[in-house]
């Protein structure tokens, strides 16, 4: 939520200063200080007098780029390498196309594609038609998209043909225009099936030249794209980014990531997820070139690190792990992981720190444009050993530089609204609360959803945590997730880092289920590593019992998991995010639950 500052000045306690313009000069042994002089053209806050102030936008990103560096490589999908020059050129072809196609200004284009040239090219070009950009999950179920598309009234929709054939049944009536884009291989498809259906390079070819569209808005306020929450407590929601939050989240991901001419981004994260964190647009301000990956796989993984001299990546601590559990992981150089969606815990921090893998923690929804805080390291931590400093880094931090307070706090006995702070102390749990550029102008068609989210003036997270001493915040769990055992908050979070500190367990998530004696209780569920995976199978008791033990020794006893479950993978969103909802459904069966999703 923008939030301006003012001040209030008393008028008494600031007396306006002598006009001294009468006072014969020669008469003055000074020269006349600021205070005595008075201003012949006051300053008026807030005015464009000479019109030279534009509205802030990521498009002239693209604009500056393909003048500055026009044959520099911008975009490595699989076999094609696109430069800056080519990229601005297919922007344009692309945005007239939807504009000759009746793409008004404030409508809505659906992208469904796997991370490519072409859901990074939309980024810009639909931005570029005055459209809308609304990216959609790729694994959401056929009916999910047609929420989608029809809640943001989206006729137009840019993807893959295995992904939009997949829900063709159920979206089919929506659409009066489908563009296919190439494969992995750059190959478009070889027909279409109706006359609405036309691939991208049809659809753009006739409009290579044409208008020279300007890479600018009228209104930074206005919307640049829409991105839908999981919706795994209900109906996803639309969260509205503006031009100008765009452009200054992308601003704050340069310093925060170190991004610059050299940078090579891979892109690990789904590009669909928060506007990709506003990363397209951050790599495009600084020229930096940017490799697409449609699926995170440890040897492709690996493979364009060391083919593309990849120095920068985003993704949830699941890549992290594929990362450094994959067979052809090496000690590199130069390579920075930004890190959200759980909290990292110190072991896997370690072990990626362990082969040269600078590890960077952000924090943020996708009401705040994907990261709002940033674990920002202070110089001695480097003194630190590698376990301490990971502990610390652990932790969520404190706001970005283009965004401005966080808080933890608790409401009034009186009403929700009044926040009052935590102490500074690392152990009383609030709920955290952000305001600045980096929040969402709201939800699309929900008045009601936004007025609860900025209840108090301030966006409210959802999720629990403390105010450490040096400022710096650290999430203890979402509240849905806290598990309430006999009257005790026990932190998911802890249990979760507790359990994965097992040198066996790879991948590790706890959840309250019923108990009748305190109500619930944590219970964990793993992915242990192959060699452990296989012992478990012929003897299940014994794992368990030695991950509790484990458990014992590093966390109180009412918090450790009373049994283990082991599953062959955890069921994640496309994020990386665990879905603890699934897990609760099937536990909680037949009791009646606290939670509802």
């Amino acid at each position: 939520m923008n939030k301006a500052l003012h001040r209030e000045t008393d008028s008494s306690a600031n007396p306006v200063p002598h006009n001294h313009a009468s006072v014969d000069p020669l008469q003055r042994n000074h020269a006349p200080t600021v205070s005595e002089l008075t201003p012949h053209q006051p300053f008026s806050s807030g005015s464009n007098r000479h019109g030279l102030n534009v509205a802030l936008t990521p498009l002239r990103f693209l604009e500056r780029s393909a003048r500055v560096h026009p044959q520099k490589t911008a975009c490595v999908d699989g076999p094609r390498r696109i430069t800056f020059a080519q990229f601005k050129a297919d922007a344009l072809a692309l945005a007239r196309a939807l504009r000759a196609d009746g793409v008004q200004p404030g409508d809505r284009v659906g992208v469904l594609a796997a991370n490519s040239y072409e859901a990074l090219l939309a980024q810009f070009a639909v931005p570029l038609a005055q459209a809308v950009i609304v990216a959609i999950n790729t694994r959401l179920a056929p009916a999910e998209i047609r929420y989608i598309l029809e809640h943001s009234s989206i006729r137009v929709l840019i993807g893959e043909q295995s992904l939009v054939s997949a829900a063709s049944d159920q979206i089919g009536d929506l659409l009066s225009r489908v563009i296919f884009i190439a494969d992995g291989e750059g190959q478009e498809p070889a027909e279409v099936a109706s006359d609405k259906e036309t691939t991208f390079s049809a659809y753009t070819g006739a409009h290579e030249e044409g208008e020279e569209l300007p890479f600018a808005v009228e209104d930074e306020h206005q919307p640049i794209a829409i991105n839908y929450t999981s919706g795994t407590t209900g109906r996803p929601k639309g969260v509205l980014y503006t031009h100008r939050g765009a452009y200054l989240n992308a601003l704050g991901a340069i310093t925060t990531q170190h991004f610059d001419h050299h940078t090579v981004y891979l892109w690990t994260l789904p590009m669909f997820h928060c506007s990709g964190w506003c990363t397209g647009w951050s790599v495009m301000a600084v020229s930096g070139t940017q490799v697409a990956l449609r699926a995170v796989r440890g040897p492709e993984l690996w493979r364009l690190i060391i083919d593309e001299g990849v120095t920068a990546m985003c993704g949830a601590p699941a890549v992290l792990t594929t990362l450094v559990d994959d067979d052809n992981k090496r000690r590199v150089q130069g390579l920075r992981i930004v890190t959200a969606g759980a909290p990292p815990s110190p072991t896997i921090i370690t072990r990626c720190e362990n082969i040269g893998v600078e590890v960077t923690h952000v924090y943020g929804l996708t009401e705040t444009y994907g990261p709002f805080t940033v674990c920002e390291s202070q110089p001695d931590w480097a003194d630190m050993t590698v376990r301490r400093r990971a502990v610390l880094k652990a932790r969520q931090g404190v706001a970005m530089i283009t965004n401005e307070d966080v808080r933890v706090v608790q409401p009034t006995e009186k009403d929700d609204a009044t926040l009052i702070d935590v102490p500074a102390d690392g152990a009383t749990m609030g709920e955290i609360v952000f305001t600045g550029n980096g929040v969402m102008a709201g939800y699309f068609n929900d008045e009601e959803a936004t007025a609860e989210a900025f209840r108090g003036g301030w966006f409210h997270t959802g999720d629990l945590g403390v105010m450490h001493e040096d400022g710096y915040i650290q999430l203890l769990d979402r509240a849905k997730d806290v598990v309430v055992s006999g009257g005790e908050n026990i932190s998911t979070i802890e249990v979760e880092q507790a359990v994965v500190s097992y040198p066996d367990v790879s991948d590790c998530a706890v959840i309250g289920v019923p108990d009748e004696k305190w109500g619930e209780r944590p219970r964990a569920y793993v992915v242990l590593r192959p060699e452990a995976h296989a012992q478990a199978q012929e003897n299940p008791e014994a794992i368990q019992e030695v991950i509790i033990a484990h458990c014992r020794a590093h966390i109180a006893g009412y918090k450790v998991p009373r049994d283990v479950v082991v599953l062959d993978e955890l069921p994640r969103t496309s994020t990386g995010k665990v879905r603890k909802n699934e897990l609760r459904d099937e536990a909680w069966a037949g009791h009646e639950s606290k939670i509802k999703g």
